[in-house]
């Protein structure tokens, strides 16, 4: 099975969310509410993380309310979560910052 599709293991799991704690499984997705000063902030934040996700061919869904960023990640094709899920909740928590 190609690295890709390999589902991310419980122990692995379990310490990316005690090492991003905001970070939460919701219906078999990682997910994440991220809070902006503002709407062109959130939408800014937005063109980052489309960037990060173009670079990584590994696209999120995302939902926009006003100052708040819904993220929700996984591998549709694994059919659960991969390490190409936290690699890029990684990259999203570090992009905050402009």
């Amino acid at each position: 099975m190609p690295r890709d599709r390999e589902l991310t293991k419980a122990d692995e799991l379990a310490q990316f969310l005690a090492e991003h704690p905001k970070w939460r499984i919701e219906a078999g997705q990682l997910t994440r509410t991220f809070e902006l000063g503002t709407f062109l902030e959130a939408i800014g934040f937005v063109q980052r993380i489309a960037q990060l996700a173009e670079e990584q061919d590994h696209h999120p869904d995302i939902d926009i309310r006003w100052r708040k960023v819904t993220l929700r990640l996984i591998t549709h094709d694994a059919g659960g979560l991969t390490w190409r899920d936290t690699a890029l909740a990684s990259a999203c928590d570090d992009s905050l910052e402009p």
